[in-house]
C-alpha cells in the first residue's frame, strides 16, 4: 500500500469518529465534567500533535511497511501457515488486539512503565480526548512492541491496516462521555469494550483501575480473568496524586508528569 494512501485512510477514519463522537458528546454526555472542554483538550490535542510529529520523526517505517517486508520475506507465524485470505486477515487483527491487551497490562504491572502510562490515567475527566493523551514516550515504546509483534506474526498488510483504523475509532469510542442505550450495551459488550465498560478502568479505586485492560475486544478480560462488571459506589475518575490543574490542563504539565515526585 502506497504511504499516502495508508495516511489518507487513517486520517479520514480518525477525523469521522472524531467528529462523530465529539458531536455525541455534546449532544448526550454521560458524566458532568469537572473541567471546560477547552481547557483538557487544549493539552490532549496539543499531546496527540506532538506524539504525531516525534512518531514520523523518529520511526522509520510504519506498521503496514513492515507487514509488506514481512509477507515478502515469509517472515513470522501467520506466513508459515496455511490460511485463507480472509482467515489470515481476521486472525492477525484478533491476534494484533490481544498483543495490545498484554502490553496494556504491562504498562501497568511494570512501575516505570505506570509513570508514563499515569499521563493517560491522571485525565481528571473522561472523554474521546482521552484516548488519544499518551506520554510520547510511551508512544515510542507502543510502536515498537507493535513492529515486533507485526514482524512476529507475519500478519497481512490489510490485517494491519483494519487494526490501526480499529485502533483509532476504538480508543476514542470506549474513552468518549457516551453510554449505549441500556438494552443494547451489554450485547455490544460481549464483543467490544464500549464506554461503560472502560470507563471502570479509570477509577481512582486501584482495585478497578487494574480492569478491563482490552481496547476493542471484550474477550481478552474475559478470558484472562480481569474483567469488572460495575464499579464499587459512584465512580471517580483519574488519579488521587495526579490532580494539580496545571498538571493536567496544560502540554508542559502532561510532558513532565511522568518526571515529577
Amino acid at each position: 500500500m502506497q504511504p499516502d494512501l495508508e495516511l489518507a485512510v487513517r486520517l479520514a477514519a480518525f477525523a469521522g469518529v472524531f467528529g462523530l463522537m465529539a458531536g455525541w458528546e455534546y449532544v448526550s454526555p454521560a458524566r458532568t465534567l469537572r473541567l471546560p472542554r477547552a481547557v483538557r483538550w487544549r493539552a490532549n490535542l496539543g499531546l496527540a500533535i506532538v506524539n504525531t510529529f516525534i512518531l514520523r520523526v523518529l520511526v522509520p517505517t510504519s506498521a503496514i511497511a513492515l507487514a509488506s517486508l514481512a509477507g515478502e520475506n515469509s517472515w513470522g507465524l501467520l506466513n508459515g501457515i496455511s490460511l485463507p485470505g480472509w482467515a489470515a486477515v481476521l486472525a492477525g487483527v484478533v491476534l494484533l488486539d490481544l498483543v495490545m491487551y498484554l502490553q496494556h497490562v504491562l504498562f501497568h504491572a511494570v512501575p516505570a512503565l505506570a509513570r508514563l502510562h499515569a499521563v493517560h490515567h491522571a485525565d481528571p475527566d473522561f472523554d474521546l480526548t482521552t484516548g488519544i493523551r499518551f506520554h510520547p514516550l510511551e508512544m515510542l515504546l507502543s510502536a515498537a512492541i507493535k513492529f515486533a509483534a507485526v514482524a512476529a506474526l507475519g500478519a497481512p498488510v490489510e490485517a494491519v491496516l483494519i487494526f490501526e483504523v480499529l485502533l483509532n475509532a476504538t480508543a476514542m469510542f470506549n474513552h468518549a462521555n457516551v453510554a449505549l442505550p441500556a438494552p443494547i450495551e451489554p450485547w455490544v459488550r460481549r464483543v467490544l469494550v464500549t464506554p461503560d465498560m472502560h470507563r471502570i478502568h479509570h477509577s481512582v479505586v486501584e482495585a478497578e483501575r487494574n480492569s478491563n485492560y482490552g481496547f476493542c475486544l471484550s474477550i481478552w478480560d474475559r478470558f484472562l480473568g480481569t474483567y469488572t462488571v460495575e464499579p464499587h459506589g459512584e465512580l471517580d475518575i483519574g488519579l488521587a496524586d495526579r490532580r494539580e490543574p496545571a498538571m493536567n490542563s496544560t502540554l508542559g504539565g502532561v510532558l513532565r508528569m511522568p518526571f515529577n515526585p
